[in-house]
């Protein structure tokens, strides 16, 4: 789940731990008065709660614990305890752009066509298959969650009070390149002075990156971001902007960025799928039916979407793969989307189910989300992550706050990126 996956709402972000069900154990698997614990490890709410009271009820045998923190602390928290061999939880998500340094040590999760997993694949959609098995015919790594397919969410009313057409049809056709969005963000911002045209040039730059089959890395893990023009025109066109003020200059999933969103502050977002469960809890009811979803620039791409794993250091591989399993069945993605949550399948069958195909947002003015973001799913390309994706990532984000915060222009931003990233590789 972009969840950047990953999706992060608010209330995770202020819980540290959510217990589903009391235990006297410690974070790692155990057993109490003769039954098993299990503790899930995500970095926002999968919306799992639910799902997990279900499975409690037909596994009285079972404990199950909660554990929710922030999106990188979560996998930085991760790599330590697989490091050192110990405190992880019995299933873990990970989110796909995280999923690259962590099969590099493949060796410490298990194996989950030792479980069953291999009888899944033709449910999945073959990329996200393959993210899951590291392109392996024999190793499944993580049973896919959700797919991040992108749109754009934008304000009815901000749009109305610009002189721009509201209907979702039409908005959509004003941007079919990410040039044409900037350019529709310049006459918005001469007409509407007081509102920004996007949240974050980050969560930009990530949605016009996800669109690439290769950004930063090559399909033989080499780091290709000076010689990729794709990097430096995306990075450029969106630093200008920025400096153009079109950019609300705040951080992505902040408290600020949550006072953002309730105050109105930008016109639009870069929307993947489980961004409208973020959207509606940040803008609160008072602001239902002012949103609505567009079609994103360049078509497709993809942002977030994750997996859920087995670290061999759990004591219960058995049962936790058991329950990453039933988590990621047909009927918990189906119920998931359809939930408050909204993270979109990433099984092909539940796509084409009539309830999914029909569903719609009453919150953003009744778009049909399932025709619009199944549709992407199935028709999008993804993007290709390095084993050091983030650390080539993280830079230009970087450098774009510089942009944002008016301590660099555009070309002193790239420079300070491509130095940073050196750095990091190295």
């Amino acid at each position: 789940m972009g969840r950047t996956r990953a999706r992060r709402s608010a209330a995770a972000l202020a819980t540290a731990v959510s217990l589903v069900a009391l235990s006297a154990c410690g974070a790692d698997a155990g057993e109490a008065d003769g039954k098993i614990t299990l503790t899930v490890a995500t970095f926002s709410d999968f919306g799992y709660k639910p799902l997990i009271e279900e499975y409690r009820r037909s596994h009285p045998d079972i404990v199950i614990k909660e554990r929710i923190s922030q999106f990188d602390q979560h996998h930085n928290q991760l790599s330590t305890q697989i490091a050192s061999g110990s405190g992880a939880a019995d299933v873990v998500a990970i989110e796909e752009g995280y999923l690259p340094k962590f099969r590099s040590v493949k060796d410490k999760f298990t194996n989950l066509a030792d479980h069953g997993a291999a009888n899944r694949e033709s449910e999945y959609l073959g990329w996200k298959w393959e993210q899951g098995t590291l392109g392996t015919d024999d190793f499944v790594m993580g049973y896919g969650t959700d797919v991040g397919s992108l749109a754009i969410c934008y304000r009815k009313d901000l749009f109305a009070l610009a002189g721009l057409p509201t209907d979702r049809d039409e908005v959509g056709r004003l941007w079919p390149t990410w040039d044409d969005y900037f350019a529709t963000g310049r006459t918005f911002r001469s007409k509407v002075e007081d509102k920004a045209w996007f949240d974050s040039s980050g969560n930009i730059f990530t949605a016009m990156m996800n669109q690439t089959e290769f950004g930063f890395f090559d399909a033989n893990d080499a780091y290709i971001g000076r010689t990729n023009p794709k990097v430096s025109e995306f990075f450029r066109a969106t630093a200008e902007a920025t400096a153009d003020e079109q950019s609300a200059n705040l951080q992505p999933f902040s408290q600020q960025w949550n006072a953002g969103i309730k105050q109105g502050r930008m016109a639009t977002m870069t929307c993947p799928a489980w961004m409208t469960g973020q959207i509606k809890t940040a803008a609160g009811e008072a602001n239902a039916g002012k949103w609505d979803i567009a079609a994103v620039p360049g078509g497709g791409g993809n942002w977030g979407g994750s997996f859920l794993t087995v670290p061999k250091q759990s004591k219960h591989a058995k049962e936790a793969a058991a329950l990453a399993d039933f988590l990621t069945s047909a009927d918990s993605q189906k119920k998931i989307f359809t939930g408050p949550v909204g993270a979109l399948p990433s099984l092909a069958p539940v796509l084409d189910d009539p309830e999914v195909q029909g569903t719609r947002q009453p919150y953003f003015n009744d778009a049909p989300t399932g025709k619009l973001f199944a549709a992407s799913a199935k028709s999008l390309q993804p993007n290709y992550r390095g084993t050091k994706d983030q650390q080539a990532r993280i830079p230009f984000g970087n450098a774009l706050q510089l942009v944002e915060q008016g301590k660099a222009d555009p070309q002193e931003a790239w420079d300070k990126a491509l130095d940073e990233v050196d750095k990091n590789l190295r």
